[in-house]
């Protein structure tokens, strides 16, 4: 299910913000509450979190471009899928450093 990344309201008197540094690439996984974009307006600069776990799949602006409040951004793929590749991912690379400094503790006879 696509998920629509949307400039939100910072204040009642901004309407325009300028797109900051994308921390998420098209293709990346993002979690839920995770900075996606750090947008700048001319009374604050702020981050603006994932709505939903799931692969980024288009940025809509670039750096530099200007969006109104209330416009997407960008979209998420979220999704069963997407949510499940992204903890997968962050565990296989631990599970096998446990297993090599058992193998070398019984050699030392």
């Amino acid at each position: 299910m696509a998920v629509e990344l949307k400039v939100p309201s910072v204040g009642e008197s901004v309407y325009e913000v300028t797109i900051g540094e994308w921390f998420k690439a098209e293709g990346d996984l993002v979690r839920k509450d995770e900075p996606v974009v750090a947008l700048e307006s001319d009374k604050a600069s702020f981050e603006v979190p994932a709505p939903q776990t799931g692969r980024i799949t288009r940025h809509l602006k670039k750096r530099g471009d200007s969006a109104n409040v209330g416009e997407v951004i960008a979209m998420i793929e979220a999704g069963a899928e997407a949510a499940a590749e992204a903890p997968a991912q962050s565990a296989a690379p631990t599970a096998p450093a446990p297993a090599a400094p058992a193998a070398g503790g019984g050699a030392g006879g």
